[in-house]
């Protein structure tokens, strides 16, 4: 009896990890085609399906805590603000507000930036205590908050743009990526082009240059790290801006996002950018 008792344990052990390394592989498996199924459905994707499903990724409500880090070339001193980031994104349209948390000096320094798509944009800026000013056209090309960026890299999107095209594959940061080409119509944009090297796998931009009429890149912008926002989606988490004519270098830090925040129509007005608070619903 003992011994019946002894060999039904054992059989019972080994049928029980046979169970669990079948399962194992079966999930490995799985996981592998899924994998592979995402990246065939990404490949087979057309430029302009490929651009969308980038920019879905972005649309909503957004509530950002952005590090912007600015080292100039030369011996001057690097520069860092904290800021808070509001972001209203549908496929028509997009309103952005950035206000500055940190350094003390500058706390409540604010920008509101509006595009329609296949409109220009419009943006204003607020100093503390009373200084508020509409940003003219040629404004919006000037250093977003003395960055490599200008306000227009930050409101662009090239991805809305009519005209996409895949020009090929390239590697970057060991992922092969699709070179997506988005050239704007005539009078919506200074660029004349420009490229995105997107992981078709996580939907996410490696890497981004835009191009003057000359052929020349003017802004280049890598991600250095990519993590999983609060929704478990891969996004860009950290960025390295490059004006090549400068030889200075932006450094973003944007990875503490919360989506689906409920902001009021006044939020993105002028006159909102006098208040510095963040939704009661966003992450601290």
């Amino acid at each position: 009896m003992n011994y019946s008792r002894h060999f039904l344990n054992r059989f019972s052990s080994h049928l029980c990890g046979l169970c669990g390394l079948v399962v194992k592989r079966f999930l490995s498996v799985f996981s592998l085609l899924f994998s592979l199924i995402l990246v065939s459905s990404a490949a087979d994707m057309s430029p302009k399906e490929l651009a969308a499903a980038v920019a879905a990724k972005q649309e909503g409500t957004a509530y950002v805590r952005l590090r912007l880090q600015v080292k100039p070339s030369g011996n001057a001193a690097d520069e860092t603000l904290q800021l808070q980031v509001k972001e209203r994104r549908t496929k028509t349209a997009t309103d952005l507000v950035y206000q500055i948390l940190w350094p003390q000096a500058q706390k409540g320094e604010s920008v509101l930036l509006h595009q329609e798509a296949g409109h220009l944009a419009s943006g204003s800026l607020f100093t503390p205590p009373d200084k508020a000013q509409t940003l003219a056209a040629s404004q919006l090309r000037q250093p977003f908050f003395g960055s490599d960026l200008s306000y227009l890299d930050v409101i662009e999107d090239p991805l809305s743009w009519e005209n996409q095209t895949i020009t090929g594959t390239e590697v970057v940061n060991g992922v092969n990526c699709t070179i997506l080409e988005s050239k704007p119509n005539k009078g919506e944009s200074e660029y004349a082009k420009v490229r995105s090297w997107i992981d078709p796998n996580r939907l996410v931009q490696m890497r981004i240059e835009k191009y003057s009429p000359s052929g020349e890149v003017k802004v280049r912008i890598e991600t250095s790290r990519v993590a999983n926002d609060d929704k478990g989606r891969p996004i860009p988490a950290n960025l390295i801006v490059q004006t090549p004519q400068k030889g200075s270098v932006t450094e973003l830090d944007g990875s503490r996002i919360k989506h689906n925040v409920t902001f009021s129509d006044a939020e993105f007005t002028p006159e909102g950018l006098k208040q510095v608070s963040a939704p009661t619903t966003a992450a601290e």
